[in-house]
C-alpha cells in the first residue's frame, strides 16, 4: 500500500521522524496503522472493524492522540502511553521526600510528566524537634526535583515537564511566587498557586489573610510560638485539620505580589482550586490539589492524563467558501470513536507505579479535546475575537462533549462502568446535571465508562505534526514566524507557515488574507478569556490556555486578567508576556530567535 504524503512542510515531517516514528516505519501511514492495530487489539469483539474505524479517524490528522500514544502504542517498550501524572502527597520527612522524588524519576523515565503539590512541606524556619535544625521550606526542596528532571532528560528531544503547586495560605507562598525571578531557578517547573474562594473574598474585602500550617506537623516550640488556630482542609489530609496561624498579611498585598511576578516572569499561574473541586465529577470521593504540567487535567494523587485532540480544521465544510460551517454530526461521531480509542489506552498502557495503574483503572479518566480552533475559525470567515466565533467554537465543543458522553454510556453498557462509579453521587455532580436528559437517563440505566471525558490540552507539538495548525484553542500566533524546536543535539529554528494561511494562499494566490484572520497579539486579554469561558461549560476537566500579552502592556491593563478569569468562572489562568526572564520560542519571521526557552511557552507540553 502506497501512502499519499500528508506533510505540507519539512518541519512537520521532522516532528514525525524525530518524535513519533517507530523503527521500520517509512511513512506516517505506518504509524497510524501501528496505533490503530494496538488500540483495537484490546477489544473483546470486532477487532478488525475497530481497527479500520480507528485508522480512518487517524488518517489525515483528523484525530491526534497524545504524543505518548502516537510514539509508544504497539511497541514493546517500557514506556507509558499517558502524557502526565499527578504524584502522591510529599511526606514531610527526609525519607518520604526522597521516596517521592524516586517515584517522580521513575515516572519521568517512562515518558510521563509529573505534577506535585508541595504544600505538605513545613515552612522555612520551622523547628525540628527530633533532629534539631530548621526546615528549609518547600521551594528549596523543589530544587532537587528540578535537578532530577534536568539530569534525567538532558539528552532527550522532549522537554521535561513538571507542575509545582502551593496553597495561597502556605507560609512560604511569597517565596514560591518570586522563585522564578531568578532565571536559573526551577526551569523545569511550571508553577501555579492554589487560590481559594476565601482568598479571593479577602482580596475583595481588603482584609488580612492568615498564612497557616497544620499544627500536628509542627514541633512543640513552633506550636507554642504560634498559639492562634484555624481549621483548614489541608493538602494530603482527608478532612479539616487544626492549623497554626504562622503570620498574617494583607490579602491584596499578596495578590499584587502574585500579579507582579506573573507580569515579570509569566509565573506563577493560578488555579481556582475550590472551583476545580466543586466541579469535579468525582468530588464525592477525591480532593484535588494539583494538575498535570499544562493545567488541563486537575488530578487526585496518582491520577493520569489520557489525552487526544480532534483537529477542527478537518471538520470544516466549504472552507473560505460562500457557506462554510462545522460538520457537527461528524464531530460528534468522531468524538465517540476517539473516546473508545482513549478508553482502550487504559488497557494497553504500562504504568510506572502500581498506584497510578489503580487510579487510572478505577476512574478511567480520559481527556478528549480540540486543536486547530483558530485556523478553523479563519476558514469559517470568523474573527477569533468575535462573538460569532465564540458561538461557533462552543457549538463544536458541545457536539464533542455530548458525543463523548453518549459513547461512554454505550461503552458502559458494553463493557461496564468505571469501578469508582456511584450512581446517585455521580449523577448529583454539577457537570453531570447539565448534560442532556437522554445522556443522564443513560447513565442512570447503564452507568458510564469514564468518570471524565473532556479536556483541552495545548497540543503544541502534535499540531506542528498536523501541518502547523493553530495549537489547542490559542489564536493563530502569526501567519509566518520562526519557531525554536528542541532536538537531542540542541534547539533549531524553523520558519513556520500557518496551515490556514497556507491553504488560503494556494486557493487565492496573490490575494490578501480574508478579514477572519487575526493573530494572537491582536486579541485582547479579555477576548482570550472570553473564548476560554465559552468552551468551559463543555469541558469537565479544564482548559490549557495562555493569555498572550504584548511585552509593552501597562501593568495597570494587565492586572485585571486574573480577576476577570475568576469572575468568568474559569478554573485557572496563565499569561505569557515576553521578557528577559521568559524569553520566547516563537518570533516573527523577520526577527531573530531569542535564546531563552520558557517552559510555559507554546511548546511546554510533553507530547
Amino acid at each position: 500500500m502506497t501512502d499519499v504524503d500528508p506533510f505540507l512542510f519539512p518541519l512537520s515531517r521532522m516532528i514525525w521522524e524525530t518524535r513519533y516514528r517507530a523503527p521500520g516505519e517509512s511513512a506516517i501511514g505506518d504509524s497510524w496503522r501501528r496505533v490503530a492495530a494496538a488500540l483495537a487489539s484490546v477489544e473483546p469483539h470486532q477487532q478488525d472493524h475497530w481497527q479500520r474505524a480507528f485508522l480512518e479517524l487517524l488518517q489525515g490528522f483528523k484525530f491526534l492522540p497524545g504524543g505518548r500514544i502516537l510514539a509508544g502504542a504497539g511497541l514493546d517498550r517500557e514506556v507509558t502511553l499517558f502524557n502526565c501524572f499527578v504524584m502522591g502527597p510529599v511526606p514531610d520527612d527526609m525519607a518520604g521526600i526522597f521516596d517521592a522524588l524516586k517515584q517522580g524519576a521513575l515516572t519521568m523515565q517512562q515518558g510521563g510528566g509529573v505534577g506535585y503539590d508541595f504544600s505538605t512541606l513545613r515552612p522555612a524556619g520551622a523547628h525540628g524537634d527530633r533532629v534539631g535544625g530548621m526546615a528549609s521550606g518547600p521551594v528549596s526542596f523543589m530544587g532537587i526535583w528540578d535537578s532530577m528532571c534536568a539530569t534525567l532528560l538532558s539528552t532527550a528531544a522532549r522537554r521535561g515537564a513538571m507542575m509545582g503547586t502551593l496553597r495561597c495560605d502556605h507560609p512560604d507562598i511569597a517565596a514560591f511566587i518570586d522563585a522564578k525571578r531568578d532565571p536559573h531557578v526551577l526551569r523545569n517547573f511550571n508553577l501555579s498557586v492554589l487560590v481559594s474562594d476565601a482568598f479571593m473574598q479577602a482580596v475583595a474585602d481588603d482584609t488580612d489573610w492568615p498564612l497557616v500550617f497544620p499544627a500536628a506537623q509542627l514541633g512543640a516550640a513552633d506550636q507554642a510560638r504560634h498559639p492562634e488556630r484555624v481549621e483548614r482542609r489541608w493538602s494530603g489530609e482527608d478532612g479539616p485539620v487544626s492549623c497554626v496561624v504562622w503570620r498574617r498579611m494583607p490579602a491584596r498585598e499578596l495578590w499584587q505580589r502574585m500579579l507582579r511576578a506573573n507580569y515579570d516572569t509569566a509565573e506563577p499561574g493560578v488555579l481556582f482550586i475550590d472551583r476545580i473541586n466543586d466541579q469535579n465529577n468525582l468530588g464525592y470521593r477525591e480532593w484535588i490539589s494539583a494538575t498535570n504540567p499544562c493545567g488541563e487535567i486537575p488530578l487526585p494523587a496518582y491520577g493520569a492524563c489520557d489525552l487526544g485532540s480532534l483537529n477542527l480544521t478537518a471538520f470544516v465544510g466549504d472552507p473560505f467558501g460562500e457557506r462554510p460551517g462545522f460538520d457537527l454530526a461528524a464531530l460528534g461521531a468522531a468524538a465517540g470513536t476517539a473516546t473508545r480509542m482513549l478508553d482502550n489506552v487504559i488497557e494497553l498502557s504500562r504504568f510506572p507505579l502500581p498506584e497510578q495503574a489503580a487510579q487510572a483503572r478505577g476512574s478511567r479518566r480520559v481527556g478528549l479535546g480540540i486543536t486547530g480552533l483558530a485556523d478553523a475559525l479563519a476558514m469559517l470567515g470568523s474573527r477569533y475575537d468575535s462573538a460569532e466565533a465564540r458561538t461557533q467554537a462552543a457549538e463544536a465543543m458541545r457536539a464533542i462533549c455530548h458525543g463523548a458522553y453518549a459513547a461512554s454510556v454505550e461503552l458502559a453498557r458494553e463493557k461496564g462502568a468505571f469501578p469508582f462509579f456511584e450512581p446517585d453521587a455521580y449523577l448529583a455532580r454539577p457537570f453531570i446535571r447539565h448534560l442532556p436528559e437522554d445522556i443522564q437517563a443513560g447513565i442512570r440505566r447503564w452507568g458510564i465508562r469514564n468518570s471524565h471525558l473532556t479536556a483541552i490540552a495545548p497540543a503544541g507539538t502534535i499540531s506542528l505534526l498536523a501541518n502547523n495548525i493553530s495549537s489547542g484553542i490559542e489564536p493563530i500566533f502569526q501567519y509566518r514566524y520562526r519557531r525554536q524546536v528542541r532536538q537531542v543535539q540542541g534547539s533549531c529554528s524553523h520558519e513556520v507557515i500557518d496551515y490556514a494561511a497556507h491553504r488560503w494562499e494556494r486557493m487565492a494566490p496573490g490575494k490578501a488574507l480574508p478579514a477572519g484572520f487575526v493573530d494572537a497579539l491582536q486579541v485582547t486579554p479579555a477576548d482570550h478569556l472570553a473564548m476560554q469561558a465559552a468552551l468551559q461549560p463543555y469541558v469537565d476537566s479544564a482548559i490549557s490556555k495562555t493569555v498572550n500579552v504584548p511585552e509593552g502592556i501597562d501593568f495597570g491593563a494587565f492586572e485585571g486578567v486574573f480577576q476577570q478569569a475568576f469572575e468568568l468562572g474559569l478554573k485557572g489562568c496563565t499569561t505569557f508576556r515576553p521578557n528577559p526572564v521568559t524569553g520566547s520560542i516563537l518570533t516573527a519571521a523577520s526577527a531573530s530567535a531569542e535564546a531563552g526557552v520558557h517552559c510555559c511557552g507554546l511548546d511546554r507540553e510533553m507530547d
